[in-house]
């Protein structure tokens, strides 16, 4: 029953001590030129496409990516460390965000020669920004109730249906697009397809949904009768459910799971604010999270698909960044998003974003019925 968690060794080579270092430079020097704000949730929030392209030059985008399609060749568990320094410190990485985490895997793994070429060397450099279009109104974590229809037409698809909560689409060259292209079966998993959908393009309308605090990262996504030619299937036709929990694993594993809150955590150590008891507790757990989430880096850079345990890893690090924000509500620091105080601020956008934590990513309910099934009990 064990062997759908079992995962190898947390451990990240020594050699790299020397890139996280390059990169903790680079934060540095651009905090002191005022470049980025810490923000918590910077990776869904902090659109700045000029961060994205500066992290491009130093080669910190598209980094799994081969050379031959224009990437850097490196490791995952390079890409790992990161992204855990620029997540950590609040950088402002949501504009390249989605593209460099899932669609450039999927892209490798399902993508024609044409595709790859395509794409590939634009979101290394930061030039191609790509939407994901799952989730759909009144549906909730159910990917398998999607209503948007593909219609067959000559040379092509006509794609009609509506997608929500669509983060950063309002700035992507792209959306991968999640559409019902046949019928459904017994397991309603079955005729689904991914289709690359070019954007601005005749029959998309993108309506801005914003967060109670104002801010804009959120998107409705309308398709009216696009077309979208064969060329752009991701794939292959009626293979999307299993393409998209493929790629699930890097969606629900990485350190943004646990690390969207550390701004404020280190913030709120900055100052002293916490019990030592509260402190202690907390650290405890961000350890022992991020040694899950290293194992999870570690299998997959070993071509494993590990993605119960990163169901398990995204479940447990949103709880735990809720957590981070119950604890810094006990500080006396009232939250105030425009407050001159940088806790203070902090603090009343973490709130504000606080509901979504353990929504993104399918719910952790739905999270807990795949662990519980992979492991016979459901």
């Amino acid at each position: 029953m064990t062997s759908v968690l079992d995962l190898p060794d947390a451990h990240l080579p020594d050699h790299l001590d020397h890139l996280r270092t390059q990169v903790r430079a680079f934060l540095t020097e651009q905090r002191a030129a005022d470049a980025f704000v810490p923000y918590t949730d910077s990776w869904i929030v902090g659109a700045d496409p000029q961060f994205s392209r500066r992290l491009a030059r130093h080669g910190w985008l598209g980094m799994t990516i081969p050379v031959e399609y224009g990437g850097r060749g490196r490791t995952p568990l390079e890409r790992f460390v990161v992204v855990e320094e620029l997540v950590a410190a609040g950088a402002p990485v949501a504009a390249h965000w989605v593209a460099d985490r899932q669609v450039a895997p999927g892209l490798l793994r399902f993508g024609t020669e044409e595709q790859k070429h395509r794409y590939l060397p634009g979101i290394a450099f930061g030039e191609i920004l790509f939407a994901i279009g799952m989730s759909e109104p009144d549906t909730g974590s159910d990917l398998a109730s999607v209503r948007t229809r593909a219609t067959r037409t000559d040379g092509g698809w006509l794609v009609t249906g509506t997608k929500i909560w669509t983060s950063g689409a309002h700035l992507a060259h792209c959306i991968q697009t999640l559409v019902r292209t046949g019928p459904a079966g017994d397991s309603r998993h079955e005729g689904l397809t991914q289709l690359l959908i070019a954007l601005p393009r005749d029959g998309v309308r993108i309506r801005p949904i914003r967060s109670m605090n104002g801010a804009h990262h959120f998107n409705e996504v309308v398709f009216d009768d696009v077309f979208v030619a064969d060329a752009d299937v991701l794939g292959t036709v009626g293979n999307g459910w299993a393409q998209v929990n493929a790629e699930l694993a890097y969606e629900r594993s990485g350190p943004e799971r646990i690390l969207s809150t550390m701004p404020l955590l280190r913030l709120l150590v900055a100052r002293g604010a916490l019990e030592p008891t509260i402190l202690g507790r907390l650290i405890a757990r961000a350890w022992a999270l991020r040694e899950a989430s290293i194992a999870v880096a570690v299998a997959l850079s070993a071509g494993q698909a590990p993605d119960v345990a990163a169901a398990v890893v995204k479940d447990l690090g949103t709880r735990f960044e809720r957590e981070v924000i119950e604890a810094a509500r006990t500080c006396g620091t009232e939250p105030d998003l425009d407050s001159t105080d940088p806790l203070a601020r902090m603090l009343a956008h973490a709130l504000t974003m606080s509901p979504t934590a353990t929504l993104r990513g399918g719910t952790n309910e739905i999270l807990r019925a795949i662990i519980a099934r992979a492991m016979g009990v459901r």
